[in-house]
């Protein structure tokens, strides 16, 4: 292993186990912007430099993405030229140079003489006197190099070019300056943040970043035995990003469980830094051991703890090594495994004793002190324990909940007693379940089954269980978990038995299942909760116990219903801003009424205001199942860009925590918004699988609707239909709050497809179940899709009430569709002056969101009105049902078209017959009537100088 860490595993999943034989590379995760300018730099048809140069630190990735560059431009047809400088191989003259063209060499017959000869002795093919003269020689390499490229491009791959010896590297350098054929291209890599001096100025410089949470996770998962839980997300934050920090991290843990519970083996690479730390003197190794199990930590405290003197002489041996680089305040571990080594590699009286003297040194920091007497202590320890909890107390009123799951685990791990130890595993569950790890939860959930039968530990323990089960798709499991314990054994406190039916209201909705909503009413009439009453074991004030059962009711109950939660001139907690996290659940409350509520802009801002607080404080996992309704609210209000943005980070955390019905979600709408936009792509079919979607209905609709967007971006309106028409499968909802919402889609696409009597009495099912008060996003669909399936003079009295209601501002989108298929009826009924500024207002709003296809489609409802896109602008005024627009009919044909002088439907008229198209042909295509189609052919043919049909052809060629 060169240097110590190596590079080759990099970012790539290429193991079959510790120990066990190399597979070889198999997929590059999460560098994919990285390896796209790579072979950008590297192909023949490319714009920039030749020659890139990349920098990272050790195990950053650069050989697996070098090798996946090479793999990839071996396919294209290019000869790679590899070679690996070696720090043992610096000492010899060109031996990287020969490394590199080891496969020209048999061309070297083909150079003159005196270009040959200098190659030959640098490369010791024959006996010299005195070394190669440097002009010939470089010049021969350039030619050799050039006379490659002429049969196909050639790529000079270098790794670890720090390495390379000082001759190759002034070679390398001469061709690299001169690379003027475009065939021929230069990739470099070199350890560290600035380029080696073997590298010439001039060199484009790629730096590899860690590797982003989301690719982290990923690669962490991709080995064969990755710890899971709270031990998982150790391990990602240890590792910092550093792709071989994980792998081989991940592998030493597997390899602990296996056959060393102490946890302390080391992989193959910690071991090579282990063996560099064993030559540093003892007082060095010391200090090196405080400052690791101090995490790194501030010099003064590991000084001060080690007790060494402050004139930090101590440290030069370990800096001069490469191990550690110690700043005015702190000491930097140069790579993560550095760090693991050097406190594992420690005897464990020594780690213990470090912990102690760190203790000692932070008497003024109570939580880190509190958290080095737990490292140092060995079985139970109460005060410990207490001051673990105390510790834990004061990160969660921060919003730390990652920080106070830890420490409450560990308090519980050193509590004497079993009942105080189980009322510590029950904390520490409810904060892993705010972290949002359901793995972790269910752990801590076994522990704590094992301790005790206290129906309100376990209530306590259920909730957070349950809560884990969802996130994993698990909701069937999760309902039996939670009417279990409320049937069987219902807790005695009031706030937990609240909490527990809090989350099956959660489960219900996600899973759809009938059963479960059923049961919520039921389940809420039983709460009791004593005003003032101490919480045993639920965080819940009184005012956070008036909030929670408010979405439960709001799920239970209909879109109108739970709109009167939000009636003004109705006594609400959700009106009262509270301090701390109670604000935060109320925040979140609120959201969560608006969206079963149809009031889409509250939902957005009330949720991103809750979450803004719970990203500060690291603590996403406490609205994790509040994010893809604000996602879904996002794509509705037209806020693309940010719901682009937060579906990202939906990924993210949906990976690192493996969240898997949120992720497969998050992925569904990425693909309805990209078909939106106009960028179509095929579902992966493993979203398909990834959960039971018989019990994950709201993602199963989520699914169907992004195929169903999906195919209609691709013109398979059959596809788009069935995939939509899966929603209202045997005549019942999917989904009671889904299904509803798509009632628009479903009857658009069952006109355009020739079947509106199978949409008509889904329409009517949606009516009935919205009754007599339905919200104003349901009224307005409710009147679109009427119009949509009636096709007589009634259908404008919908229309109209379906695009003047000043609430659909808020939906731009549903709106502007409205708009469009009230101007498309309009105008077939002869009324293109009224069609016309309702198709401005709706290519407006489709231009501004961005929505590709359906800017189109009105673009060219415009031009059959007689009025250009272009000059659509002038007939915005007025826009509404029946109003009237001016606008002249202005084309928008290029100066010089012979075709410019007429209208713009006379242009569309025109191009259609040219292609021998019959009148009632082009009426079909542009539904018009065949008589104003002869019409607009009697008033064109002066305008263009032709007085028959067949003279048209030429005249629009022409054009």
């Amino acid at each position: 292993m060169r240097d110590g860490a190596g590079d080759g595993a990099g970012a790539c999943a290429d193991r079959a186990g510790d120990g066990g034989p190399d597979v070889g590379v198999t997929s590059l995760i999460g560098r994919d912007a990285e390896l796209a300018r790579v072979l950008a730099s590297c192909r023949p048809d490319g714009d920039g430099p030749r020659e890139l140069l990349v920098l990272g630190k050790a195990g950053a990735g650069k050989t697996a993405l070098l090798e996946a560059a090479a793999r990839r431009l071996r396919a294209e047809g290019a000869l790679v030229l590899r070679a690996q400088g070696d720090e043992a191989e610096s000492r010899y003259s060109f031996a990287c140079l020969h490394q590199l063209l080891l496969p020209l060499l048999r061309d070297l017959d083909a150079l003159p003489a005196h270009l040959r000869e200098p190659l030959d002795i640098a490369f010791g093919m024959v006996a010299a006197e005195r070394p190669p003269d440097p002009l010939p020689l470089r010049i021969a390499v350039l030619t050799l190099l050039t006379g490659a490229a002429r049969r196909r491009p050639v790529v000079l791959v270098v790794d670890d070019v720090q390495h390379f010896d000082r001759d190759s590297a002034d070679v390398l350098g001469f061709v690299t300056r001169r690379l003027a054929d475009p065939g021929i291209a230069v990739l470099l890599a070199a350890r560290g943040d600035v380029p080696p001096p073997q590298v010439t100025a001039e060199t484009p410089v790629l730096a590899l970043p860690p590797l982003p949470e989301r690719a982290a996770a990923g690669l962490l998962d991709a080995q064969p035995r990755p710890p899971a839980g709270r031990a998982r997300l150790e391990l990602l934050r240890q590792a910092e990003g550093n792709p071989l920090a994980i792998i081989e991290l991940s592998r030493a843990a597997a390899g602990s469980r296996r056959s060393a519970p102490s946890g302390n083996r080391l992989s193959r690479v910690q071991e090579t830094f282990a063996a560099r730390l064993r030559t540093l003197p003892e007082a060095t190794r010391r200090a090196v051991l405080y400052a690791a199990a101090a995490e790194g930590g501030d010099l003064a405290t590991v000084t001060r703890a080690a007790g060494h003197d402050p004139d930090l002489t101590v440290w030069r041996p370990a800096e001069d090594a490469g191990l550690v680089t110690v700043t005015g305040e702190r000491v930097v571990f140069r790579h993560p495994l550095v760090r693991a080594a050097a406190y594992r590699i420690a005897p464990a009286h020594l780690r213990r004793q470090a912990h102690h003297d760190l203790a000692a040194a932070l008497r003024d920091d109570a939580d880190r002190s509190a958290w080095h007497r737990a490292a140092a202590c060995v079985g139970d320890d109460e005060s410990v324990a207490a001051e673990l909890e105390a510790a834990a107390g004061r990160a969660a009123a921060r919003g730390g909940w990652f920080a106070a799951a830890r420490a409450l685990e560990r308090a519980a791990e050193c509590t004497p007693g079993e009942a105080e130890r189980a009322r510590r595993y029950g904390r520490a569950l409810s904060a892993a379940d705010q972290v949002g790890d359901p793995v972790w939860v269910r752990d801590l959930h076994e522990r704590l089954a094992r301790l005790t039968g206290d129906p309100d530990v376990l209530g306590a323990a259920a909730r957070g269980t349950a809560m884990a089960l969802s996130l994993a798709g698990r909701q069937r499991e999760a309902v039996e978990l939670l009417t279990g314990v409320l049937d069987r054994r219902p807790p005695r406190d009031g706030r937990t038995v609240l909490s527990l039916t809090s989350v099956l209201g959660a489960v219900a909705f996600q899973s759809g299942l009938p059963e479960a909503r059923r049961r919520l009413p039921e389940f809420l009439a039983k709460v009791r909760v004593e005003p003032g009453s101490p919480a045993r074991f639920e965080d819940l004030s009184d005012d956070a116990c008036a909030l929670v059962e408010l979405p439960v009711r709001a799920s239970a109950s209909s879109a109108s219903d739970a709109a009167l939660l939000l009636d003004p001139s109705r006594p609400s907690p959700l009106r009262k801003p509270l301090d701390g996290p109670d604000e935060v659940m109320r925040l979140l409350t609120l959201g969560s009424v608006a969206w079963h509520a149809d009031e889409s802009d509250l939902c957005v801002e009330s949720f991103r205001t809750a979450f803004a607080g719970l990203r500060a404080g690291g603590a996403m996992g406490q609205g994790a199942p509040c994010l893809v309704p604000m996602a879904a609210s996002l794509l509705d209000t037209g806020r693309w860009d940010e719901a682009d943005a937060l579906l990202a980070e939906i990924a993210t955390l949906a990976a690192v925590h493996h969240l898997t019905y949120i992720a497969v979600d998050a992925a569904a709408l990425r693909a309805t918004l990209d078909a939106l936009r106009g960028r179509p792509r095929p579902l992966d079919d493993r979203l398909w699988t990834a959960v039971p979607l018989a019990e994950n209905r709201v993602t199963h609709a989520y699914l169907l609707r992004a195929a169903s967007a999906q195919a209609e971006a691709a013109d398979d309106l059959e596809g788009a239909y069935r995939h939509l028409r899966g929603l209202y499968a045997d005549g019942e909802f999917l989904h009671p709050m889904l299904s509803p919402r798509s009632i628009v889609d479903l009857a658009d696409l069952a006109v355009r497809t020739g079947r509106p009597e199978d949409a008509a009495p889904l329409v009517e099912a949606v009516r009935a179940d919205a009754g007599e008060r339905p919200t104003a996003r349901m009224a307005m669909l409710l009147h679109h899709a009427t119009a949509l399936l009636d096709d007589s003079s009634d259908a404008e009295h919908h229309y109209r009430l379906a695009t003047v209601n000043p609430a659909g501002q808020q939906w731009p989108l549903h709106r502007a569709r409205a708009r469009l298929h009230y101007a498309r009826w309009l105008r077939r009924r002869r009324r293109p002056s009224e069609a016309r500024p309702l198709l401005s207002a709706a290519l407006d709003a489709f231009t501004r969101l961005g929505a590709v296809r359906p800017a189109e489609e009105t673009s060219a409802e415009l031009r059959a009105t007689g009025l250009s896109a272009a000059a659509s602008g002038r007939t915005r005024s007025g826009v509404g049902g029946g109003a009237r627009g001016g606008g002249g009919v202005v084309s928008d044909a290029p100066a010089g078209d012979p075709l410019s002088a007429l209208t713009a439907q006379q242009q569309q008229i025109v191009r259609l017959a040219a292609q021998g198209l019959a009148n009632r042909e082009i009426a079909e295509r542009l539904m018009l009537s065949p008589r104003t189609v002869g019409s607009h052919l009697y008033q064109a043919y002066p305008k263009l100088g032709v007085s028959r049909r067949h003279q048209l052809r030429e005249i629009v060629e022409r054009g």
